[in-house]
């Protein structure tokens, strides 16, 4: 009986973060109420303060949950072999897969739902951004030095060339994205910021 009652709690505060979510994405962090929540999740309010004090300790969690979901990225960027005759094919391949990942229309509007509520927030946009974005950076920054060490890459500064590599692919597209509030790429142009930011990185740091 009290596994059942857990199930059945466990299913609820998952259709709560799941509705809380898309009701963020949609409205905006001061446009949801709790009202919003619990209809969409098919709950009472009084569930949905059950499980979450108040609205901001929601919002919190969703968001810091996504951090989470790096943890594959940080995996494909220190996975990068030493090798010379492979080296542009690789941070290519590297390039279209960071790309892939964070273009995504769902990354893309959690990234501007933080934005707009930094001033209000700002401990967690800064939490968010350093167990999400900056992790992979520094992995990424880490993985360039691993390069250098092997003399594939002239660096100086491997944290600063780590968001060199990141702006050199992510500015067209998130840049658009943030302005007209949906992504306005294609896969097309995807691939060429991918193939040109590799380039654009290797003509600077190639030896």
């Amino acid at each position: 009986m009290e596994a059942s009652e857990q199930g059945r709690s466990a299913r609820k505060r998952k259709a709560i973060l799941d509705a809380a979510t898309q009701a963020f994405m949609a409205k905006g962090y001061s446009g949801t109420s709790m009202d919003d929540i619990a209809k969409q999740a098919a709950v009472s309010k009084q569930t949905v303060y059950k499980h979450f004090a108040d609205k901001e300790k929601l919002f919190a969690e969703i968001v810091l949950a996504t951090t989470d979901r790096v943890d594959a990225m940080v995996d494909m960027v220190a996975d990068i072999p030493a090798d010379a005759e492979t080296l542009e094919e690789n941070l290519t391949r590297l390039a279209h897969q960071f790309l892939a990942a964070l273009t995504q229309p769902q990354v893309l509007q959690l990234r501007r739902l933080i934005i707009a509520n930094a001033d209000t927030f700002p401990e967690l946009g800064a939490t968010w951004y350093e167990q999400g974005f900056e992790r992979v950076l520094a992995t990424l920054a880490a993985t360039f030095q691993r390069l250098a060490d092997y003399g594939l890459l002239h660096i100086a500064d491997a944290h600063l060339a780590a968001n060199h590599f990141a702006g050199l692919l992510l500015w067209i597209p998130v840049n658009k994205a943030m302005f007209h509030g949906s992504p306005q790429h294609s896969q097309n142009d995807l691939d060429t910021y991918a193939t040109a930011g590799a380039q654009a990185f290797l003509a600077a740091y190639r030896p």
